[in-house]
């Protein structure tokens, strides 16, 4: 169900996911943590991805997920996909009903972008910009 070449793709996205505060990223690896991000910047994807990672069990069916929305389950399968794309979900067909569950590794790459330096403080007393 899933195509090698997109999981190829997030899994180098994966590969290239060290803290930005760590060293700058190359073009390349930057090119690489976009479709992540693009993924999740969308507010029903987010909260999908939300909704995935919180249900019982760390899974959910496309069914579990409709209630939630307002939208149609095209629109909702559609969103989903692009998750699955960018390499955030896996997703297992069983019998007529998709279910979801967050790549654990592409959960921990995602945090650790984000993680401070370690050392010295890195923002102001101040707490300003």
């Amino acid at each position: 169900m899933s195509n090698p070449t997109l999981v190829r793709e997030a899994d180098a996205g994966l590969a290239c996911c060290a803290p930005l505060a760590g060293e700058p990223l190359s073009a390349e690896q930057a090119a690489g943590v976009v479709p992540m991000l693009k993924a999740i910047a969308d507010p029903a994807r987010l909260r999908l991805l939300s909704l995935v990672l919180s249900h019982p069990g760390g899974e959910a069916c496309v069914c579990d997920l409709l209630p939630s929305f307002d939208l149609s389950q095209p629109t909702i399968s559609h969103h989903l996909k692009v998750l699955h794309e960018a390499g955030l979900l896996d997703r297992e067909k069983r019998g007529t009903w998709v279910y979801y569950i967050a790549r654990p590794a592409a959960m921990t790459a995602l945090g650790s972008l984000f993680t401070p330096a370690a050392g010295p403080a890195t923002a102001s007393a101040g707490g300003g910009c």
